[in-house]
């Protein structure tokens, strides 16, 4: 016997089923099973939309008036940062109220960024780090359900490029203006090149509308894709910068290295694509991403150490420089301030107190900071940030 049911969804949060049979569960009655398949997504949409407008305004308050504050840009500003990539969520643009689940406040924490950056000589990238509908499925670009909607719909891409003319247009005059990332982490599997270097090319046009020397900063895809294929794409003609992340993690190639095997793979594999792509007549090269972590399970200090220096070594030859990821975090060796303060990330450079000189790196390193909150169950905020020597201008780039 075939049962029919009719479905009503009330709200988001509730599903009715109507049946005239008996309940019970024999062949014909009118009982179903309904199963649940929770996810491990813990990022700002599972954040506002299980807690609540209510609770999760008041939670998201008290954290962005505390989690990052202008003391941490003195940190920076004391260690020789003169770059943070500042990530951001879409919703952004439609502050202070947002759709829902999302909370207001991101815009009036970026403005802060700003001003404080201003204040202590720092430079600002801001990246958008969530696009609507989720560029990658992954909790950090604020996806629902770990589905990459982005590519499937016009609108979400109409919505996006908006988001960056609305960025584009509040801060183009501002002295503190670095550049502006058009997208984090685009998956490789789901977002189809052609497709996304389109949008780059919309989105690279609209950030010359209001600023004709901001950089302009387009990410590698993440997962199975060629590194060098930003590089065959005319996506501008002036000061255009390919994002590159550089983890020694998230891959089983990685997963047995001994700490000399991680060591030898960025001076032979990473340091020779480096020395291709900034040898290339294209865009400028960031590592916009790298952390001082890796498979290890029973590094020493003086591993993590060496570990560190390579990574270092290799990612100041990078043309526009590197990003490191993050500033704060509840795992140490992802934390910034931790490596430093403990001894483990070594770093040295000439303090000068001019912020700006003429070399071949832009933004020798960087650390990252969430606006948009990464969020751990805890409620923690996975910050990042960049840290540079000095703000080091390069000759302006042209892409093929």
């Amino acid at each position: 016997m075939t049962i029919m049911f009719y479905h009503t969804a009330a709200s988001e949060s509730q599903l009715t089923a109507y049946d005239s049979g008996t309940p019970g569960w024999d062949n014909n009655s009118a009982t179903f099973q309904m199963i649940f398949v929770a996810n491990n997504l813990h990022g700002d949409f599972q954040l506002a939309n299980g807690y609540g407008h209510a609770k999760a305004k008041e939670i998201l308050q008290r954290h962005r008036n505390s989690f990052i504050t202008v003391q941490d840009f003195y940190f920076l500003y004391k260690h020789g940062i003169n770059t943070v990539r500042i990530p951001v969520g879409w919703w952004i643009a439609s502050d202070p109220d947002p759709p829902a689940p999302f909370i207001g406040g991101t815009l009036e924490a970026l403005d802060n960024a700003f001003s404080w950056a201003l204040d202590y000589n720092i430079k600002c990238i801001i990246d958008l780090h969530a696009a609507p509908g989720s560029q990658n499925g992954m909790e950090h670009s604020a996806s629902r359900d770990g589905f990459v909607d982005w590519p499937t719909s016009e609108d979400y891409i109409s919505k996006t490029l908006d988001v960056i003319d609305f960025l584009a247009a509040r801060y183009a005059t501002h002295p503190a203006l670095l550049g502006i990332e058009l997208l984090n982490e685009p998956s490789a599997a789901a977002v189809p090149l052609d497709m996304l270097v389109s949008y780059y090319q919309q989105g690279y046009k609209i950030v010359r509308k209001h600023s004709p020397m901001a950089y302009v900063i387009v990410c590698q895809r993440i997962g199975n894709a060629d590194p060098t294929e930003l590089y065959q794409a005319n996506i501008g003609f002036t000061n255009v910068v390919v994002d590159l992340h550089y983890y020694n993690l998230f891959d089983s190639f990685f997963s047995n290295m001994s700490p000399a095997d991680n060591i030898q793979f960025i001076y032979k594999s990473r340091e020779g694509q480096l020395q291709q792509l900034n040898g290339s007549n294209g865009p400028l090269v960031f590592i916009g991403e790298w952390v001082n972590e890796w498979n290890v399970t029973d590094g020493s200090k003086l591993d993590y150490q060496t570990f560190g220096r390579a990574q270092l070594d290799v990612y100041d030859t990078a043309s526009f420089g590197w990003a490191y990821w993050t500033l704060k975090n509840d795992r140490k060796h992802w934390d910034f301030e931790w490596n430093i303060r403990n001894n483990y990330l070594q770093f040295t450079w000439s303090w000068c107190p001019c912020t700006i000189l003429l070399s071949e790196n832009i933004v020798a390193n960087a650390i990252i900071w969430y606006l948009m909150l990464d969020v751990t169950v805890q409620t923690k905020m996975y910050s990042i940030f960049t840290r540079c020597p000095t703000l080091k201008y390069p000759k302006q780039s042209t892409a093929k």
